[in-house]
C-alpha cells in the first residue's frame, strides 16, 4: 500500500479485503481500489467521511453499496468497467459531486440519482445502453464536458441547449438521426463530437457557436450542410469524411480562406 498526500493507491492489488492499516487513517482523502474485481466493499468506507475521491473501477460492481451516501465530501467517484444497471437512492445525497465516470457499465437510461448532482462539471456515461436522454439533463448547469458515445441515443432533448457551460459534447457512435435546435444555444461549447451517427442534416443554428473549435461530422448521412457553418469564426477543424457529399459544400471554401482544416 502506498500512501501520498492523504491517498491511499491499492489499485490491481488482486485483493479479496481492505487492509486494516486503511482504517488506522481516517483522514485519508483519495482512496483507489479499482482493478481488485475480487475485493469486497465493507461498510468502513462510508465512515472515511473526508474522502474527496474514490476510485472502484474494473471491480465487477453489479451493485453500490448504501453507504456511498455518507461520503457528501465526494468531489470524483469513478464506477466505470463495471456490471451496474442502476444507483442507489443513497447517491443523490452526494451534492459535491463533480465529476462523474459511469462508463462501460449496463445502464439502458442516465439514472434518475444523477439529476440532483448539480455541482457537475464532467459526466461520463460512455459504452452502455443508453438510448434516450432525459430532460433534466438541463438541470445540470455546471456541466463542462458530457461524455455519451457509444450508446443508443437518437436524438437529443431540446434542454440540452440549457448546459450553457459546456465546452465539450461527445456522442460518437450513436443511432442519432436530428439534432434539436437548441444545440445552437450552446454558446461555450469548444467541441462537438457527432461521428457515426445517422445524421442527414445539421441544424442553420450549429452557425451561433463562435466558440466552436473542432465539429467532427465523420460517417454519417449528410450531403449537404447549412451556409451558416460559415459564420463559426473560432472553428480550426471541420471533419466531414465518410458522409455522401459528391462535392465539397459550398460552405467548406469559405471555412478554408479562414484557415480551417476541412476534411471531405
Amino acid at each position: 500500500m502506498s500512501t501520498r498526500e492523504q491517498h491511499v493507491d491499492l489499485r490491481g492489488r488482486g485483493l479479496t479485503s481492505v487492509p486494516a492499516e486503511v482504517w488506522r487513517q481516517r483522514r485519508v482523502r483519495s482512496l483507489t481500489l479499482g482493478r481488485n474485481p475480487s475485493l469486497g466493499l465493507p461498510g468502513e468506507i462510508g465512515d472515511l467521511t473526508e474522502l474527496t475521491a474514490l476510485y472502484l473501477d474494473e471491480m465487477e460492481l453489479a451493485a453500490v453499496p448504501d453507504w456511498i451516501g455518507r461520503l457528501i465530501e465526494l468531489r470524483v467517484l469513478d464506477l466505470g468497467h463495471n456490471r451496474l444497471a442502476s444507483l442507489p437512492a443513497a447517491v443523490e445525497r452526494l451534492r459535491a459531486l463533480e465529476i462523474l465516470y459511469l462508463s462501460d457499465n449496463g445502464f439502458a437510461e442516465l439514472p434518475a440519482q444523477v439529476r440532483p448532482l448539480r455541482a457537475l462539471t464532467y459526466l461520463g456515461a460512455t459504452d452502455n445502453r443508453i438510448a434516450e436522454l432525459p430532460a433534466w439533463i438541463g438541470e445540470l448547469d455546471a456541466l463542462i464536458e458530457l461524455r455519451l458515445y457509444r450508446n443508443r441515443l437518437t436524438g437529443l432533448p431540446a434542454t440540452i441547449g440549457a448546459l450553457r457551460r459546456l465546452r465539450e459534447l461527445h456522442l460518437r457512435g450513436n443511432r442519432i438521426a436530428a439534432l434539436p435546435d437548441e444545440v445552437g444555444d450552446l454558446q461555450d461549447l469548444r467541441h462537438l463530437e457527432l461521428r457515426d451517427n445517422a445524421l442527414t442534416a445539421v441544424p442553420a443554428t450549429l452557425g451561433r457557436l463562435q466558440r466552436l473549435r473542432i465539429l467532427d461530422l465523420r460517417q454519417n448521412r449528410l450531403t449537404t450542410l447549412p451556409d451558416a457553418l460559415g459564420d463559426l469564426a473560432a472553428l480550426e477543424k471541420l471533419d466531414l469524411r465518410w458522409n455522401g457529399f459528391v462535392d465539397p459544400p459550398p460552405v467548406a471554401e469559405r471555412l478554408r480562406a479562414r484557415d480551417c482544416v476541412v476534411l471531405i
